[in-house]
């Protein structure tokens, strides 16, 4: 599903990855991490697509509420978890969004 996001401007983090062949709890972990998120001040909205490479945008109204989501606890231990288990590479982009246009039926 495509996120419903205001009118811009606001950020988006990019997370993109290449998994490992190790699961360990990984689609409970990723779906409760998933939903801490979106209790998270100032976030806006998820989409995500996996294949060869995972990419995963969240959106978030400003950049303290990123730095605030990048510091939360669980958050952490996943990374560290993701670190360590999940993933052979991953790589987090962090953008301004100032126009979007797109089409809806």
């Amino acid at each position: 599903m495509i996120a419903k996001t205001p009118k811009p401007p606001y950020y988006a983090v990019i997370f993109t990855s290449v998994r490992t062949n190790e699961e360990d709890n990984y689609d409970q972990m990723a779906d409760e991490l998933n939903e801490l998120a979106k209790e998270q001040h100032g976030f806006l909205g998820m989409e995500s697509a996996r294949n060869e490479v995972g990419i995963t945008v969240s959106y978030w109204d400003n950049l303290e509420s990123i730095k605030k989501w990048k510091n939360n606890m669980e958050h952490i231990v996943f990374r560290e978890k993701g670190r360590s288990t999940w993933y052979s590479e991953f790589k987090v982009r962090i953008c301004k969004v100032e126009r979007e246009y797109g089409f809806e039926k």
